[in-house]
């Protein structure tokens, strides 16, 4: 990275987190639950990003991403959530609530600084030239078929293959041939990544 980003990471038990991050180039700080990550990011010293454990003490991480997308001083915050659970309709209700995106623990420290950069390229690209983006996805929304379309509506609601299989009087491998179709026309590799643009595009 070109510039120093400040990080804030929220979680009752990662400190070597805090350690580590200002070697790849991160001012970080850590706030070891909810309430104390909501003082200080009300405080004066601005985040670029936070790192938000799902299971923590007082006031868990879904409580803290409500409260953050409800204020309008750090709405905005980019948050990556850190979680043990692996459920991908949980994920995917998550995004909804307003998380950039998602790491499962375990992992393994580059693969948590790869997330971080992309998302930071995102939202500075979505910042600076936000119509250009949005042009790109509908682009690409555009080639999907009806069909296809009405899965990914679905997907993105957090519905299993089985529930719009069922809707929609199909198979499932139906759907997930629906879906891979989706994955190549968006240029993405999960469902995760297909839902984080049809929320982006309100679809």
């Amino acid at each position: 990275m070109s510039e120093t980003a400040n990080v804030l990471i929220v979680d009752d038990n990662c400190k070597y987190l805090k350690d580590a991050l200002p070697f790849y180039g991160y001012d970080a700080d850590l706030a070891s639950d909810g309430i104390q990550a909501l003082k200080l990011l009300t405080s004066d010293k601005n985040y670029d990003m936070v790192l938000l454990d799902v299971m923590m003490p007082k006031m868990d991480g879904w409580q803290t991403l409500k409260a953050i997308r409800n204020n309008d001083k750090i709405k905005n915050i980019p948050v990556i959530m850190l979680t043990a659970v692996s459920d991908e309709q949980k994920v995917i209700s998550g995004l909804k609530t307003g998380a950039d995106d998602y790491i499962i623990k375990p992992f393994v420290l580059p693969n948590l600084l790869a997330r971080m950069e992309a998302v930071l390229r995102r939202v500075k690209r979505y910042q600076t030239d936000k119509p250009a983006a949005n042009d790109d996805n509908i682009k690409l929304i555009n080639t999907l078929t009806e069909r296809e379309y009405e899965v990914l509506k679905m997907a993105s609601k957090g519905e299993s293959n089985k529930q719009i299989a069922d809707k929609l009087y199909v198979k499932e491998v139906t759907v997930k041939t629906h879906l891979n179709n989706i994955f190549k026309k968006l240029k993405v590799q999960n469902r995760t990544q297909a839902t984080l643009i049809a929320l982006e595009m309100n679809i």
